[in-house]
């Protein structure tokens, strides 16, 4: 079956963004989810029924032929080795930052372990709970303007046994937020500008627009964050961000600010560090 699906993606146009990035990873991900085979040597023995390859097939089909991506297809997602709920209209997982963090990434950078973080535009959630899993002794706050997006959110919080220290809060921007301040905020909010929009693969037309548009340059929503964060960042507290290809756009509206670029081993790009200090103490505005 994995040469057969493989075969039918290696001749469809399909782009891979979502977990993998060539037909037989893809063909590898479908076939697992399908079967309810474990990714391991030993399944490849495995011998399937007719019933469990027509579904595989069904399932290849749909995405090659409506390029749907298989997280929204099966419900669910793998990210940081944990699984993740997602639907339509929920953003699937794949930013670099759960992987940074989790390698510990930001460990040169904290003065002391966060004990308040916040996950703006949460969407699955997946950021705040990766971030509590980090840092276990911190009460984390999910924040996204979407209901149906913080419903997956909460979903995903009971999932992985959080509830205690993790509150999903629908809000937009800081409107619905209190106590400040916080330690720590992981921010993967919508960047794509108007220009990248227009040029997305179908597979990630899937996906909500409005966890994906940031206005014609990018920054539309990142622009409410910046300036109101000063109040909400705790002295000694970081802000990590994520802008993708709006990162240029980023950087020319806002030159005063210092911005720290870094390396990302497990992959990625358009991940930001912006520390407390520098923030209060530099203009978040267009100069």
């Amino acid at each position: 079956m994995l040469a057969e699906v493989s075969a039918l993606f290696e001749a469809s146009p399909l782009f891979y963004g979502h977990g993998t990035d060539n037909a037989w990873d893809e063909a590898v991900a479908l076939v697992l989810a399908s079967s309810g085979l474990t990714d391991h040597e030993r399944s490849l023995r495995e011998q399937l029924s007719p019933e469990a390859c027509e579904l595989i097939r069904a399932h290849a089909r749909r995405r090659a032929g409506e390029r749907i991506p298989l997280g929204y297809l099966f419900g669910k997602v793998s990210y940081c080795g944990l699984e993740f709920a997602v639907q339509p209209g929920v953003l699937i997982p794949r930013s670099p930052i759960g992987p940074w963090l989790t390698h510990g990434g930001l460990g040169t950078w904290l003065v002391r372990e966060p004990m308040r973080i916040l996950d703006f535009c949460c969407g699955s959630g997946c950021l705040g709970i990766v971030s509590a899993l980090v840092f276990t002794e911190a009460e984390v706050v999910l924040a996204d303007i979407d209901p149906g997006v913080c419903r997956v959110a909460r979903e995903n919080v009971v999932r992985h046994g959080l509830e205690a220290r993790c509150a999903v809060i629908e809000s937009d921007l800081f409107a619905s937020l209190s106590q400040p301040p916080f330690d720590l905020v992981v921010c993967n909010p919508p960047y794509v500008d108007g220009e990248d929009m227009g040029t997305l693969p179908s597979e990630y037309r899937h996906e909500p627009e409005l966890a994906l548009t940031g206005g014609s340059d990018g920054l539309a929503v990142l622009r409410g964050i910046l300036d109101a964060l000063p109040e909400w960042l705790a002295d000694g507290g970081v802000l990590v961000g994520e802008v993708g290809n709006s990162a240029p756009a980023l950087l020319a509206q806002y030159p005063r600010l210092p911005f720290v670029w870094p390396h990302l081993p497990q992959g990625g790009q358009g991940v930001f560090l912006l520390e407390a200090d520098a923030l209060s103490s530099h203009t978040a505005r267009r100069i």
